[in-house]
Parts: structure tokens; C-alpha cells; sequence
């Protein structure tokens, strides 16, 4: 029995690390944590014969955990103390530096004001880290010792920045320490394995770690070894333009039927662990088409599996050939809702307006839902903030305040832009709007700031930095503005909502003078209790999503201004900010924080347009009118996604004709400028069957927002979203 006392090492190895020198720069000490969580926590090979490294804990150590993507630390001080009495006072010290890191990192930083929109819905700020993309394949294809090679070139030129420097090697030497974890661990496996196909699988793992991570895959199976290795250890985010950077040792691989299998095997990793962003084919700086064979498989792989989930995106242009179309309707008939296609003539001039050259545009992939990324070359698709464009029409509405009739006073939220009850003129309230859409959206975009500064200063990545491009180049961390690029996203929310009721008011107040200001207001104040025959001439009045000019043209105006507030307002990372639509799964929680709006619908109501398209119901003159209102937008001006969610009857979709008019209509509104086409194919009669007897449609899938998801795991308020769309 032996008689070493018991450190504080002992029981929280990373801890140590992160807290025992605090003479060392953060990055270092983050660093020094990564190799001792390298050390020490589990490992495994799934059930699909994959390496993941668990890194939250050590297994027998449950009471201490830290997350490096977030700094997220978490020490449950009274159970350490009950099982370590001989350490108490060590541990009391222990957890109060992490209390006082944990609250430097995660106070909140929002204004009053700002805090008060955010509880009440109208938007929120930098409240996560966000999704990124950093490029996996550096490390599958030059391995840790070619990272190495660059650290060292760069530290040569920045001797100022050698701590950064050193960080990044620690970084690197938590990979080689994994490796070496997984090829003992393959070894012992192998070893003990009766099944001859399990066996196989394992003595090939150990065949590639002795080569991997320090060194090049040299075919696709100890290239997806690698990926998974260092993407897991990443925290399972977006795989970005996986089919590109993994095509080099897909095309290394004699052997077609260990390919299909490695794939499999990944396919499933993927799913059990909800991997989010996957990114297909796309275009080069000439325009030169970027399919290949694992673009296919990948397709393929998608329709036979039949998951919700990697939400894939497929990159379209004027190149892209008939095949990958077809390949692309054909996934689409499956049910799944992927791949939502994204069009590179739209994109990738967005993305040129805000100084990013075509050499570097045409590398744009997507994270998470659909926000853009430039693959391992930025840190800008992370989704900083949210803005409700019909909570902004509340405050226009109502001198800055909100009005809900089961509150008994009125909330002052944001600027006074005068007495909506004096107004004479659409032009004036129309000018309100923009004033509180202007002051919103600045309000996010500076709390936003305030987040990402302190990200940059507590939660720096040494991992991340080695991954994408320009933060070796200038030795500054990828959270602090390393990367080349560094621009942020707002998303926006019920605009159409906003458009529909600006113009009811702009008819029927102002030009048709049918009602007065004082009227209108008194009957959404009242929640249009008592006013349903005025309620039922403002739902009545034109919507956005029928081909309706005039509508469609201040709805397009709004988000216009949106755009324009967002470019000219700078990001903490050092870019300017860009603007898009993809509400994840918020539209129905933001509904019901909306009051009774002008066009008709009552407060608290769950549905509004949860994409760029109408809302749910609203579009009623057919698919063309819907993609000509689509295309009044601005679509260059969006740097982030800007989703249209359409609806396709199953039964007319799954032949060749229904998917030859897909492909023609999507082919048609790119041509049009449209950025992003996102497909449910569904039955009308299934979803409402699915809605009565979830238990008979649980493999069921729509799409939401931007990404993909089973209908019967959606809240009613998100399924009647889905239902009440038309159907094309």
C-alpha cells in the first residue's frame, strides 16, 4: 500500500494545470489542462469503432468538470470535501478561484435595457459561444508535426508572442498523447476480439495509430480515425466541407468496401451524437465545379440512413452538374429535409462586400443550423444575436414601450420615437420603425461585443488556433482576432409579421382612412377583444408571399435597414457584422412573446414566420408568387443564412416529374438572386395524424428553422408552423 500524500494533482489534474501557476498566461495554463485531460480522461472506441475521448472527467472523478470550448468549470465542492477531508482546505481555494473565473467569463454584460429586451423577446446578445469551423483536415493531412512546423515558422517572427506559441504546442502535444492512448488501447482490443470482423476493425485502428495524428492519413480509414479523434476532442460542433479536405484520403483507398463501411460507421457517429453542419460540393474562385465521388457516397449514405441529422448543405452555381442535382432530389424524396441547398452566386458575393476575396468566399461552408463560416480561415459564424422584428414594430407602436393587456403598466424597452396616436402620416410611423430597428439592432450588436471580449479574455482556444488559418500567422488566439476573419451575425425573426402589418396600417389608417390611429391602438391594446370585425379587415388586408409588389416592398425595405445598421457597426473580433434569418427553434417562444399585431393576429400567438418567407398560411396565390416576394429581398446583403422554408406534397414529389419541377424551381429562384432553398417533403394528412398519434410517426422528419428535426419531438406551437406553410 503505498503512502504518497494525496495533492490536489491527484484529484483534479486539469485543475491543477489551469490554477496552479497563475503566473503563466491563460493560454498556457489552458493548454497545460489540455495535456493533462489528454492524460487522463476516459477513452473508448464506440460502438461504431471510433476513438472518443470523453472530455469532461475522468471517469472515477464525476465531481469536477471543465469544457474547454466554453471554459466551462463545474466543482462539486461539499462531495470532494467529504471524500478528500485531508485536502478541505486546498479544495475550498480551488473551487473559489474557479467561482471567480466562472463569474468573470459568464456575469452578464447586457445593459439594462438591452437585459430587459431580452427577457421580454425582443432579441438577445452573445448569451454562447456560437458554432465554427475550424479545419479538421490540417490536422488529417499534415498531421500535429506539420502543425508544428508552422508554430515554430511563426514564433520565429512573433518572439513577443512566445507563450501563445508555447500554448499551441501544448495543444498539439494533447493529440500525440491521445493518439498514443488509442493505439495501446486498439492493441489491447485487438488482442482480446473473437469476432473476426470487429478484430479486423480494431487492428486496423491500431495499424493507423501509429501513424496518426503526428503524421498524414494514408487512406480513408485512418483519415475518418483522425477526424474523429480531433473533431470529438473539439466537442462535437460542424464538420464544415467535409467531402473536400477528406477526399485526398478517400482517393488514397483500393478498397471500395472499407470505404462504404468506414463511412457507415461514421454516418452513425454522427447521428448518435447530433453533429450538426456538413458541407457538400460548392465552387473555386473560377467557378470550376468542386464534386467528387465522396460528395455521392455522402448523398447516398444520407437517403439510406434516413437521420434528422448532420443537417447537410449542398452548395450550388452555374457549374454544377446534373448529376449532383439529381442526386440532391433524390435524398430530398427520402423525407429528411437535406440537403438545403445554398447558391454560391449569392453567397459568396455577400461574403466579397464585407473584404472577403473570391479566394477565400468560394471556402465559405456552414456551422450549426446554416450560419456562414469561412472553412478553417475565420470565427464569425456563431450566431451573436437575435433581433424580433414584431417586437420592434411593439416599440413603434407604442413610443418604445411594450404593451401586454395581462400587465397593468406599460414598460419603457427601448427609445421614445413619439405618440403613434399623433402620427398623420405612414411615412412617420414607417420612420418610428426604423428608428427602433436601428437602436435594437445596435443594442444587440454591442452587448454582443461585450460577450466576445470577454470570451477573448477568459476562454481563449490554443486547439482552435492551431486549426484555422491566421492565428499562428499573427500569434493571437482565434477568440481574440486571430483568424482572417472575424465578422459577426445577427439573425432576424418575424419579418415578414412586420411587413404585413406596416402595410395593413399604411391601407387602411392612412390611405383608406377606414380607422384611426387611436382606434387601431385601442383594439390591440384590448388584444382586438371587442374589435373582430376590424380585426378581421386587417387580417384581410395583402400579405407578404404573394407576389404582391407594394407589400412585398416594405417588408423588403425593413430588412434593408437591418442589413445596413449591421454592416456599418463593428464586431470585437474585428470585423463588421452581417445579417440573416434562421431561427432555429425559437419562432413559436417568440410568438408568444409578441403582442397583437396589425395584421390580425392576437398577442401571444405562437405562429409567426419562422424564415423569409410569409407566414405559415399566408401565401395563398401559389409557389411562384412565393418566390417572387422571396427574391425582393436583398439577398447579396446577407452574410448569414437567409432560409426560405417551402413545403413539397410527398406523392408529387417522388416522381420524376415532381422532382424535375423542384430542381427547375430552385434553379429559377437562384437565378433570381434567392441565397437558400430549404425542402420538407411531407404529407399534409401525415403531419396531422402525426400531431393526433405521435407514437405511429416518430421517424417523421421537417425541417425547422435550418435545420432538420422529428415533427413529433417539435412543440405544437413549431408543428402548427409547419403544418399551416403551403404546399407546393
Amino acid at each position: 500500500m503505498s503512502d504518497k500524500k494525496l495533492t490536489m494533482y491527484d484529484i483534479d489534474p486539469m485543475g491543477e494545470a489551469l490554477f496552479g501557476d497563475e503566473s503563466l498566461e491563460l493560454e498556457e495554463r489552458i493548454g497545460l489542462a489540455m495535456i493533462e485531460a489528454a492524460k487522463h480522461h476516459e477513452i473508448c472506441f464506440t460502438r461504431n469503432t471510433l476513438p472518443r475521448a470523453h472530455m469532461n472527467c475522468p471517469k472515477e472523478q464525476d465531481h469536477v468538470w471543465i469544457n474547454f470550448h466554453g471554459m466551462e468549470l463545474s466543482y462539486r465542492e461539499d462531495e470532494l470535501v467529504e471524500k478528500y477531508p485531508e485536502l478541505k482546505e486546498e479544495i475550498r481555494v480551488r473551487c473559489e478561484r474557479a467561482r471567480a473565473f466562472r463569474e468573470c467569463l459568464h456575469n452578464d454584460p447586457h445593459t439594462p435595457m438591452c437585459h430587459t429586451m431580452s427577457k421580454r423577446g425582443t432579441g438577445w446578445a452573445g448569451t454562447w459561444g456560437g458554432h465554427a469551423n475550424p479545419d479538421f483536415g490540417r490536422v488529417v493531412n499534415i498531421g500535429t508535426e506539420g502543425i508544428r512546423r508552422l508554430i515554430a515558422e511563426n514564433a520565429a517572427r512573433h518572439p513577443e508572442s512566445d507563450w501563445f506559441y508555447r500554448a499551441c504546442s501544448y495543444a498539439m502535444d494533447a493529440l500525440d498523447i491521445l493518439g498514443e492512448r488509442f493505439h495501446k488501447l486498439a492493441v489491447e482490443l485487438a488482442e482480446k476480439e473473437t469476432d473476426p470482423k470487429q478484430k479486423d476493425r480494431y487492428e486496423k485502428a491500431a495499424k493507423a495509430f501509429e501513424v496518426i495524428p503526428k503524421k498524414p492519413a494514408y487512406d480513408f480509414t485512418s483519415g475518418v480515425l483522425c477526424f474523429w479523434m480531433v473533431f470529438a476532442f473539439d466537442d462535437i460542433d460542424s464538420p464544415g466541407r467535409f467531402d473536400q479536405y477528406m477526399f485526398r484520403t478517400y482517393a488514397l483507398s483500393d478498397d471500395r468496401e472499407e470505404v462504404l463501411d468506414v463511412l457507415d460507421r461514421l454516418w452513425e457517429e454522427f447521428h448518435d451524437t447530433r453533429t450538426w453542419n456538413l458541407c457538400l460540393s460548392g465552387s473555386d474562385d473560377e467557378w470550376n465545379d468542386q464534386t467528387n465521388p465522396l460528395t455521392f457516397d455522402i448523398l447516398k449514405i444520407a437517403a439510406e440512413k434516413k437521420y434528422q441529422t448532420p443537417n447537410i448543405t449542398l452548395r450550388v452555381h452555374r457549374n454544377t452538374p446534373e448529376k449532383l442535382w439529381k442526386a440532391a432530389a433524390d435524398t430530398l424524396a427520402t423525407g429528411i429535409g437535406m440537403p438545403a441547398l445554398y447558391n454560391d452566386e449569392c453567397v459568396c458575393p455577400a461574403l466579397e462586400d464585407v473584404g472577403i476575396p473570391p479566394c477565400d468566399s468560394h471556402q465559405y461552408c456552414m456551422n450549426g443550423c446554416n450560419q456562414i463560416d469561412i472553412m478553417g480561415k475565420s470565427h464569425m459564424g456563431l450566431e451573436d444575436g437575435m433581433v424580433t422584428f414584431s417586437r420592434v414594430l411593439e416599440y413603434a407602436l407604442n413610443n418604445g414601450k411594450s404593451y401586454f393587456t395581462d400587465e397593468k403598466e406599460h414598460i419603457q424597452e427601448s427609445i421614445p420615437t413619439g405618440d403613434a396616436r399623433k402620427f398623420t402620416s405612414y411615412e412617420q410611423l414607417e420612420q418610428a420603425y426604423m428608428k427602433q430597428l436601428e437602436f435594437v439592432t445596435y443594442q444587440i450588436c454591442m452587448n454582443a461585443n461585450s460577450m466576445q471580449q470577454r470570451r477573448a479574455t477568459y476562454a481563449p482556444n490554443p486547439y482552435r488556433s492551431c486549426l484555422i488559418e491566421g492565428c499562428l500567422e499573427k500569434g493571437i488566439d482565434y477568440r481574440n482576432g486571430g483568424p482572417l476573419y472575424g465578422h459577426g451575425q445577427i439573425r432576424a425573426e418575424a419579418m415578414s409579421d412586420a411587413g404585413d402589418s406596416l402595410y395593413a396600417v399604411k391601407k387602411l389608417v392612412f390611405e383608406e382612412k377606414k380607422y384611426t390611429m387611436d382606434q387601431l391602438l385601442d383594439a390591440l391594446q384590448a388584444n382586438w377583444q371587442g374589435y373582430e370585425e376590424m380585426r378581421q379587415e386587417f387580417a384581410a388586408c395583402d400579405k407578404f408571399g404573394n407576389d404582391i409588389e407594394e407589400v412585398d416592398e416594405i417588408t423588403a425595405k425593413i430588412v434593408n435597414r437591418f442589413f445596413t445598421v449591421l454592416k456599418r457597426t463593428r464586431t470585437y473580433r474585428g470585423g463588421v457584422y452581417m445579417g440573416g434569418c434562421s431561427p432555429f427553434d425559437g419562432a413559436a417562444e417568440h410568438g408568444r412573446a409578441t403582442a397583437a399585431l396589425p395584421n390580425g393576429r392576437f398577442e401571444h400567438d405562437p405562429l409567426i414566420a419562422d424564415a423569409i418567407g410569409a407566414v405559415p398560411g399566408c401565401d395563398t396565390c401559389g409557389p411562384t408568387a412565393l418566390l417572387n416576394s422571396a427574391m425582393r429581398y436583398h439577398h447579396n446583403d446577407s452574410g448569414s443564412g437567409f432560409i426560405l422554408q417551402v413545403k413539397y406534397d410527398k406523392a408529387v414529389f417522388n416522381t420524376p416529374k415532381g422532382k424535375e419541377s423542384f430542381i427547375q424551381m430552385a434553379k429559377t429562384y437562384f437565378a433570381g438572386g434567392g441565397q437558400q432553398y430549404t425542402v420538407s417533403v411531407v404529407s399534409q394528412e401525415e403531419l396531422l395524424d402525426a400531431q393526433k398519434n405521435p407514437d405511429a410517426h416518430r421517424d417523421l422528419i421537417v425541417r425547422v428553422g435550418g435545420y432538420s428535426d422529428y415533427f413529433v419531438d417539435l412543440e405544437k406551437g413549431l408543428q402548427d408552423n409547419v403544418i399551416k406553410r403551403s404546399t407546393l
